[in-house]
C-alpha cells in the first residue's frame, strides 16, 4: 500500500460504537466513570474497530531497527554493531522487549529496514532500504523517495500482521544515533532548542552531551530543513526506525487497528506522523512520558496523556508493551463486570 493510498483510506472512529459503549460501561456495577481512562480506552477501541462489541485480538510489537550515519561524528557511547546484535537478540527471546512481552502474551516483529550491514537472520523481517541513513552532518540522512519507501515498509508491516489476525499494535526501534536524529526532528518540528529537547541517550558525559548539541545544530542549519514539510524533516535529519514507525502509525489508521505510541523516539514518529494525516491521532494511544528531556514536550505537542510514568528510557518498545497490559484490565473489566441489575444494589445515576 502505498503512503497516499493509505492517507485515502483513515476515517473518522466510528461513533455509533462508540456511542453503544459508552452507555454500556454505565449499565455495569459500579460508580459511573469510576475506571476512567480505561473505560475511554475501550470506547475508543470500539470507534476504531468499528464494532459494539470489541475485544482483543493477538498483539504484536513491531521494532523497526536502522542504523544512523550520524553516528561517525562520535555521538553515541557505542558503535552501529550493537543495532544488529540486540535485533538479533530479539529473535532469541533475550532481548529486554521480548521478556516483557511475554507478560502479554505478544509477539515481536523486529524488522530490519535499515541495519547497516547485512543481516540474514530469518527471524528477522528483511525489509532494508539501505544500510543505514548518511550522515545528516554532512548531508540528508536520506533522500525523500527513501523516506516515503521506509513509511511505506511500516504501513505494510501492520498490513501483513493484520493479515495473520493481530488486531493491537506497539511501535519500538533499535537504531544506536536514534536519539541523536530524534533531538533534531523534534528540535524543527516544536520550534524548541536543541539544548532543550536533547539529553545523554545511553549514557553520554556532560562534554558528550555538549557535542552532541553541536552536531545536532550543524545538521539543521546544514540541510535547511523545513520545519513547515514533516517529510523534509524525516529525510535530512531523521532515520529510517523512525520513518518505518511513521508508516505503523498511518497503517494502522488506514487499517483500523489501534497502535500503542512508546517512548521518546516513537512519539517523534508519531509526531511527524499527526502532522502528516492529523485524522490517524484518534488511532494512536500513549504509553508512557520517556525520561527523555523532550518527552513531555512530545506527548504535549500531539496532544497525549501518558498512562505511565516510570523514568523509563530503553526504547524498543518495551513501554509501548505495557500498554498492552492496560488494554487487558480495561477490556477484563468492560466485559466480565456484572451490570446493576446483576448486582441487586441499585443504580447509580449522572448528577449535575
Amino acid at each position: 500500500m502505498t503512503l497516499e493510498e493509505a492517507i485515502k483510506k483513515i476515517q473518522p472512529l466510528d461513533e455509533e460504537a462508540m456511542e453503544y459503549t459508552r452507555a454500556r460501561w454505565n449499565t455495569l456495577g459500579k460508580p459511573l466513570h469510576s475506571l476512567g481512562r480505561l473505560e475511554e480506552m475501550v470506547t475508543q477501541f470500539a470507534g476504531i474497530y468499528r464494532d459494539k462489541k470489541p475485544h482483543l485480538g493477538k498483539k504484536a510489537v513491531i521494532v523497526m531497527a536502522a542504523d544512523n550515519g550520524v553516528v561517525a561524528e562520535g555521538v553515541t557511547q557505542t558503535g552501529q554493531e550493537v543495532t544488529k546484535t540486540v535485533t538479533e537478540n530479539m529473535t532469541k527471546h533475550n532481548a529486554t522487549i521480548c521478556i516483557m512481552s511475554s507478560m502479554s502474551g505478544a509477539d515481536v516483529y523486529p524488522v530490519d529496514i535499515g541495519i547497516a550491514t547485512d543481516c540474514d537472520n530469518p527471524g528477522v523481517l528483511s525489509r532494508k532500504i539501505k544500510y543505514g541513513t548518511d550522515n545528516m552532518a554532512k548531508g540528508p540522512a536520506m533522500s525523500r523517495e527513501e523516506a516515503i519507501k521506509a513509511i511505506e515498509v511500516g504501513i505494510d508491516t501492520v498490513a501483513e500482521l493484520k493479515e495473520k489476525g493481530y488486531n493491537v499494535f506497539a511501535t519500538g526501534e533499535m537504531g544506536i544515533g536514534n536519539t541523536t536524529t530524534s533531538s533534531a526532528v523534534c528540535s524543527v518540528l516544536l520550534d524548541q532548542s536543541v539544548e532543550k529537547v536533547t539529553g545523554k541517550g545511553a549514557g553520554l558525559t556532560n562534554k558528550d552531551l555538549e557535542h552532541k548539541i553541536e552536531v545536532i545544530k550543524q545538521s539543521i542549519a546544514l540541510n535547511q530543513v523545513d520545519a513547515n514539510d514533516p517529510i523534509d524533516v524525516l529525510s535530512k535529519v531523521g532515520g529510517l526506525d523512525i520513518a518505518g514507525m511513521v508508516g505503523c502509525y498511518i497503517g494502522g489508521a488506514a487499517l483500523q487497528v489501534p497502535v500503542f505510541i512508546d517512548g521518546f523516539i516513537s512519539s517523534v514518529a508519531a509526531l511527524i506522523a499527526i502532522r502528516l494525516i492529523p485524522e490517524c491521532a484518534p488511532y494512536l494511544f500513549p504509553s508512557h512520558c520517556s525520561n527523555e528531556p523532550a518527552g513531555h514536550l512530545i506527548l504535549d505537542a500531539i496532544g497525549k496523556e501518558p498512562y505511565i510514568l516510570a523514568n523509563m528510557c530503553l526504547g524498543e518498545g518495551t513501554g509501548a508493551v505495557m500498554g498492552f497490559t492496560i488494554a487487558d484490565y480495561a477490556f477484563k473489566a468492560y466485559w466480565e463486570l456484572p451490570s446493576f441489575e446483576q448486582t441487586n444494589f441499585g443504580t447509580y445515576e449522572e448528577l449535575n
